[in-house]
């Protein structure tokens, strides 16, 4: 039999009685303003390739406030929640009645961050709420950015993008040529979209670092803030290499292979060589740190 400190999380959720009648009926409804929202996320942008990460990125976002649960209930004991939530409260709802009305994702989505964020203020306070930060900072990756503003960033990413797969295979003697970013390799051109370097695809990579993050939980100010910064061109790389893969595909098997089925296998490449392009990084501060300690020793 495991003692108290060793439960499962889950056991723990659950273990006081009391913990029930103060947060069914607010979870329950929570989940009627959230359910509907998430249904009509799943019939319109999480099933496009740009927005693809959204449930991903839910779906961890809760598995971390599930996981940070049991510590903010021990941080919170014994505390009211402060009536600074009562105005995030009443701006969160009505964000989320101008948004679900006039159809403002973004408005909409943010919302119900706000609205949970508003909730664990007003019950259990600050405390709680710094507990578990990174889980509801963590959701904001799913907040889709104005097309005008992803449009203006994202073409000189495609741009470079582009540049950087024509001189690779141009350096491997591959017949490519391009101009602006359409790349012509033998009879086929490909046209590279937002969906295959854009910047939701660099937000995407950089939550997804984040989480890495957070998870392993370095003691090392260097070792987390250098592995921050180098997901930027970890994306970079993951996204030439998606592009590239994509491009040889179009060219071996012809654009139907390069459209089908295999540019969905090309998005699951992307985010395998961006993780394992992380692993390695990690692996490589980590000696950075332990020759370093051994200096200072």
């Amino acid at each position: 039999m495991n003692p108290p400190g060793n439960r499962p999380a889950l056991a723990r959720l659950f273990a006081d009685r009391e913990l029930l009648p103060e947060w069914l009926p607010l979870a329950l409804g929570f989940l009627a303003l959230l359910l509907p929202t998430v249904y009509g996320l799943f019939r319109g942008v999480w099933s496009t390739e740009e927005q693809a990460h959204g449930p991903i990125i839910l779906a961890l976002s809760a598995w971390l406030i599930y996981r940070q649960w049991p510590e903010m209930l021990a941080r919170s004991a014994g505390r009211a929640g402060t009536p600074a939530g009562w105005p995030l409260l009443v701006v969160a709802l009505a964000m989320y009645v101008l948004g679900r009305s006039q159809q403002i994702l973004s408005m909409e989505i943010l919302s119900l961050i706000m609205l949970a964020a508003a909730i664990l203020l007003l019950k259990r306070g600050g405390k709680a709420l710094a507990a578990v930060w990174f889980p509801f900072f963590f959701m904001l990756f799913m907040v889709p950015l104005p097309g005008p503003l992803v449009s203006q960033l994202t073409m000189p990413m495609k741009m470079a993008v582009s540049y950087a797969t024509e001189h690779i295979l141009y350096a491997a003697g591959l017949p490519i040529a391009r101009n602006g970013v359409i790349l012509q390799i033998g009879q086929y051109q490909l046209l590279v979209a937002d969906a295959c370097a854009g910047l939701q695809t660099l937000l995407t990579l950089e939550a997804l670092g984040l989480f890495y993050l957070n998870v392993v939980r370095h003691t090392s100010p260097f070792r987390n803030i250098a592995l921050a910064l180098l997901i930027i061109p970890i994306s970079f790389s993951a996204n030439v290499i998606r592009v590239i893969t994509l491009t040889l595909i179009t060219y071996f098997f012809g654009d139907a292979a390069g459209q089908g089925f295999l540019h969905g296998f090309a998005g699951m490449v992307l985010f395998i060589t961006a993780l394992v392009l992380i692993l390695c990084l990690d692996s490589v501060l980590q000696w950075v740190v332990k020759k370093r300690a051994a200096t200072a020793a």
